[in-house]
């Protein structure tokens, strides 16, 4: 734990050193030294607005993540191990699954108006399918012996999938959910800076136009706190839930 903090530190160090570098050689009003958006991250913060786009912010990612992890893992897990019913299935997952979503924004805003629910149902849309095809995947590759021995037992197929599908599959299922964080975080940038008039997204889109620099890198700051705080949540779950897979 101590040698992790020690690397994060050591990594924080270096950004905020070639951030400073950067804005030194520059020396542009676009590009602030890291100090001074750091003072003004912690005036925006005292002040409200940027704690509250925040807050925003964050309620949409982990809302989408949660819908999306408890619709696709169910769903990628009995498809892996249904033969007859993913033969069916796959082809239409394969088809939709590459499709840009983020296109359907306009229409979701549309037919849903603004407010949370466009913008949580366009990320859970796509995070969808990148938990689906990695729980799919996951339950196909497991072992056909240790199938065999869960039989033997005479296992009913609720104890199979509670034993063995899921424990199996679950180490896969966190690596996808850690990968969709990413692109969670981006569709929510997107999706604020459209037709919205909070978040983070709307937060830095709304600086910049003002051209108020130093909290437009607070906002940016913020998503990606954003991200770190998710990361690292969705590792001490997977450390929790995945004893058995620690090295």
């Amino acid at each position: 734990m101590s040698k992790n903090i020690k690397g994060y530190g050591l990594a924080l160090l270096f950004l905020y050193l070639f951030w400073h570098l950067s804005a030194f050689l520059l020396d542009r009003p676009f590009l602030p030294y890291p100090f001074y958006v750091i003072q003004e991250s912690f005036l925006l913060l005292r002040q409200g607005p940027l704690f509250l786009h925040f807050l925003t912010s964050a309620c949409r990612v982990v809302s989408s993540l949660l819908i999306s992890f408890l619709l696709a893992v169910p769903a990628g897990l009995i498809l892996g191990r249904t033969p007859r019913l993913d033969k069916y299935v796959a082809p239409l997952i394969f088809l939709l699954y590459p499709l840009p979503k983020i296109v359907f924004l306009p229409l979701i805003v549309v037919l849903l108006g603004l407010g949370n629910t466009p913008k949580i149902l366009l990320i859970s849309l796509i995070v969808f399918f990148q938990i689906l095809v990695a729980a799919r995947d996951a339950a196909k590759d497991i072992p056909q012996q240790w199938v065999l021995s869960m039989k033997s037992l005479h296992a009913s197929t609720w104890q199979m999938y509670y034993h063995l599908v899921w424990p199996s599959s679950l180490p896969r299922i966190f690596t996808s959910l850690r990968v969709s964080l990413g692109t969670a975080i981006a569709v929510l940038f997107l999706a604020e800076t459209f037709a919205s008039g909070d978040g983070l997204g709307y937060f830095i889109l709304d600086t910049m136009e003002r051209r108020d620099f130093n909290a437009m890198y607070a906002g940016i700051l913020g998503m990606g706190i954003l991200g770190i705080l998710s990361y690292v949540l969705v590792d001490l779950l997977e450390n929790k839930c995945c004893r058995w897979n620690r090295i």
